[in-house]
């Protein structure tokens, strides 16, 4: 049997020292405060450029009704995963996050294989959500030159695809700065995001002209569907939108090692993100719906290519729909350099402890920036490799906002199961759920593979090779390499993988005399365990 635990932990414990009690020691400068580590979630939720981002897929399947209230509802089970979660968060804050839960939690006779699928689910997660990102910003950049030429511009895949590399290389190096810059940005990213929100909300419903006001049964009651599935399953799959949109919370959670206070600062920043997402994204949703018109069709097939800019163009005029469509494509961008950054750490952990091929190379912080740059170019070429899917087709490209999903939610899924279906001896940390711990959980992993399962299914019911969904493909294709990877004969990681490994040497080699296979941390209150069968 395997005893394995997590937490608790002391208030007076210092960071350096829980991380110690986890098996690592601190490489990472602590340079994000608690509202900083909430503004990277936020930010990566960059609420109004990810809603213009998934708008395409709301429209046609429900129309306002889905808009309105598939936000409300999906929201109510994000927030159940985001709980779930923070509580794990609270027990063990460190960059690798997920996999480490797993490991700890799991038991002995499958924890390196769980471990390895989180380890690499997580790791497409990141990239996935880098590439989506990008591809949306650089089409949002698109369809500001549409409108800058009064709707003559036309684009091409190609094009979006030269823009889209350029914001990802653009990122890299700017993530590969100092921590403290990186930190400080937040606090920008919180407040052009808080802005825009209330722009929308309030501004949009002033400007908008007569001709293009909806009554009120029309946009919290009309249901529009234009795919082709009965109407409930296309309900179902317009909440691709609020999920894609309030999703990357666990982005908080790899910055554990960046944080101060992070045992607390770490889960209220995931909670937190979700909450204001949910409150500020719904008055998002109900203005769209109140100021849009009712010619759906038309918006979706506009010349300038994004539904939202459209919406904008009819109700500011082409001036002021230029002038806010500006700061979305700010805020996009910013939304860009968080999920690199935050994709950059969990990889970094993950190569930490041995999970990647060449991971002594991506294993290394930079000792003039302190951050590891290694991993950030990682991320930022894998990114422009999805990338190359746009030609394939757009259905193919569109496939990276539903797999940032379903590849996410597996991630999420193991360890949060773990906690409860292996025998552990799991304590929480100051945050906790108490007895509503389990019914959280069981709502939380019930939904995901239920939303998962249904974001396989094309796009409409008659589909072909170019129109079909290649999220089971790309996903379906990376997660077989890494199980490969993993069985492979005499290189797999079967004959070397043993989970997280802790990096920091023996103080005190004379009381060590503890199996090459048991790492224990105990910290001022912290207790680690993990012991082979």
């Amino acid at each position: 049997m395997a005893s394995t635990s997590l937490g608790p932990y002391s208030g007076h414990t210092g960071d350096e020292a829980i991380l110690a009690g986890l098996g690592y020691k601190q490489e990472f400068r602590r340079q994000f405060t608690p509202l900083e580590v909430f503004g990277v979630a936020f930010s990566i939720v960059g609420l109004l450029p990810s809603i213009s981002s998934v708008l395409f897929n709301a429209m046609p399947n429900g129309g306002p009704l889905a808009m309105v209230w598939g936000w409300v509802f999906a929201s109510a089970f994000i927030m159940c995963i985001g709980l779930a979660m923070a509580e794990l968060a609270s027990a063990a804050p460190t960059s690798g996050g997920l996999y480490y839960w797993t490991h700890s939690l799991a038991s002995p006779s499958c924890r390196n294989f769980l471990s390895w699928i989180v380890g690499y689910a997580n790791t497409i997660t990141s990239i996935a959500g880098l590439a989506s990102v990008d591809w949306a910003c650089a089409i949002q950049i698109t369809a500001a030159v549409s409108m800058a030429s009064n709707q003559v511009y036309m684009t091409t895949n190609a094009r979006i695809y030269g823009i889209f590399a350029a914001l990802v290389l653009s990122h890299a190096v700017l993530v590969s700065l100092g921590t403290q810059i990186l930190a400080r940005l937040q606090r920008l990213y919180i407040l052009l995001n808080v802005c825009l929100c209330f722009v929308v909300i309030i501004a949009l419903p002033i400007a908008t002209p007569s001709e293009f006001r909806n009554s009120a049964s029309y946009a919290l009651g009309d249901f529009t569907n234009f795919n082709g599935w009965p109407s409930g399953f296309a309900f179902i799959l317009s909440l691709l939108a609020p999920l894609w949109t309030i999703g990357g919370y666990d982005s908080s959670v790899h910055m554990s090692e960046e944080a101060s206070n992070a045992t607390t600062a770490i889960p209220w920043a995931i909670v937190g993100s979700i909450a204001i997402s949910a409150a500020l994204g719904w008055g998002i949703n109900v203005s769209l719906a109140f100021c849009m018109g009712s010619d759906i069709e038309g918006i979706l097939e506009s010349p300038i290519g994004q539904p939202m800019a459209q919406i904008f163009y009819n109700s500011f005029g082409q001036k002021g729909a230029l002038a806010l469509w500006s700061l979305v494509i700010v805020a996009q961008y910013m939304m860009g350099s968080s999920c690199l950054l935050v994709g950059s750490r969990q990889t970094f952990a993950f190569a930490r402890d041995g999970g990647l091929p060449f991971s002594r190379y991506f294993y290394r912080i930079n000792s003039y920036t302190t951050t590891p740059v290694n991993t950030v170019w990682l991320d930022a070429f894998l990114a422009l490799a999805m990338g190359l899917l746009a030609f394939a087709s757009t259905q193919a490209i569109n496939a990276i906002f539903t797999l940032g999903v379903t590849s996410s939610y597996v991630s999420y899924i193991i360890p949060i199961m773990t906690r409860f279906a292996f025998k552990n001896d799991f304590k929480p940390g100051p945050f906790n759920l108490g007895k509503f711990s389990f019914p959280v959980a069981v709502i939380a992993v019930l939904w995901m593979v239920f939303m998962n399962i249904v974001f396989f299914f094309p796009t409409t019911p008659q589909t072909n090779v170019q129109e079909m969904n290649y999220t089971v493909v790309v996903l379906g294709g990376f997660m077989s390499l890494a199980i490969f990877w993993y069985y492979c004969p005499v290189y797999g990681g079967v004959h070397w993988f043993n989970g997280p490994v802790s990096n920091i040497a023996s103080a005190d080699k004379g009381q060590d005399d503890e199996s090459a296979s048991e790492k224990t941390g105990k910290e001022q209150g912290v207790d680690v365990l993990i012991v082979d069968a």
